[in-house]
């Protein structure tokens, strides 16, 4: 049997023994095969003693018999290894489950053969994680991330009362679907009094209820997917206007330290041929007049704004107002 297939076949059991009953399609999609190479799969898994079972009709698939369970002996060197390095202590720790964290990672390292526990202790050793960027620290653990967490864990409702952006606080029934951390700051998925799903930022919680009961999860709800659309509706929602602008050559680096490089590589890459001095033409997408004059006046001389009007009108004042402050002074 060649390392691919077998590699498959082990992706496709652990498929099965973590949610359970699957169709072929719904296979073939994870392992981006074709479907008659999982009843190709399938069988070479029962031939080889594994007790997978067909169940027929609408709402049938392959499954294994209950409680079988593998054994980790079949992680690879490099994938052992890759597991201790997207462990997340912090996380964990806010979470409750520190300790847990702990003890799964030892089980862990107990069940693996040794060279790949060999490895796998050494990643730990050598690679750490830190989320925040740079002049950023993480977020205190919010006061109601623990309600949130099991609300979401367990299907319980959630009755909270949450600050807005806007002037005044509001009370949700929620039913929390996940719970996201992006750049140290925690993120509830929930729909809430009965509408589609929205984002809430955890440490903007000001009380958490839990509530009796269990809600329903929408069983085609996928909270990577939806995160992914999030965050780009939230580029669209955010970037709204447009500044064109000359830039000096050798300004790079610094456009993507003040824009990021996800806003400032595009807009490089699409900048047409320098001039004779050097200096390119960019379209940068902007929040505000505002937001853009502060970001640009970063840039000192070295970027001209050519438009909007009304942003070049505020740079403009902008200059005249640190010349009169710093012409000025002391004469």
């Amino acid at each position: 049997m060649g390392v691919v297939r077998a590699s498959r076949l082990l992706s496709l059991l652990l498929l099965l023994q973590t949610r359970g009953r699957m169709t072929a399609p719904e296979l073939a999609g994870e392992l981006e095969v074709s479907i008659r190479t999982i009843y190709r799969d399938v069988e070479a898994l029962s031939s080889a003693g594994v007790p997978v079972y067909a169940d027929r009709g609408p709402a049938g698939g392959y499954r294994l018999l209950d409680g079988y369970r593998t054994r980790l002996n079949g992680l690879t060197t490099e994938e052992a290894s890759s597991l201790f390095l997207a462990g997340l202590p912090g996380p964990a720790a806010e979470l409750g489950l520190g300790e847990v964290a702990a003890n799964a990672e030892l089980k862990m390292l107990a069940a693996l053969p040794p060279e790949p526990r060999f490895h796998a202790s050494r990643m730990r050793e050598r690679f750490h994680l830190d989320i925040p960027g740079w002049y950023r620290g993480a977020d205190k653990a919010p006061s109601f991330l623990g309600e949130v967490a099991e609300a979401v864990w367990d299907q319980r409702p959630l009755r909270m009362v949450y600050r807005r952006w806007g002037p005044r606080d509001v009370e949700r029934l929620a039913h929390p679907y996940g719970l996201v951390l992006k750049g140290g700051s925690w993120y509830m998925v929930a729909a809430a009094d009965g509408g589609a799903p929205r984002t809430y930022k955890v440490e903007r919680i000001l009380s958490a209820e839990l509530l009796g009961g269990r809600f329903e999860r929408p069983g085609d709800f996928d909270l990577t997917a939806y995160w992914q659309r999030y965050t780009e509706e939230f580029r669209a929602r955010m970037y709204t206007g447009e500044a064109l602008v000359r830039m000096a050559p050798g300004v790079e680096p610094m456009l993507r330290y003040t824009l990021g490089a996800e806003t400032a590589d595009p807009a490089l890459a699409a900048a047409g041929p320098p001039d004779e001095h050097g200096w390119v033409v960019l379209r940068l997408p902007t929040e505000s007049v505002k937001h853009a004059c502060w970001q640009l006046l970063r840039l000192g001389g070295d970027v001209e704004v050519l438009g909007p009007p009304e942003l070049r009108a505020q740079m403009a004042a902008a200059v005249a107002r640190l010349s009169e402050l710093y012409g000025t002074r002391g004469e």
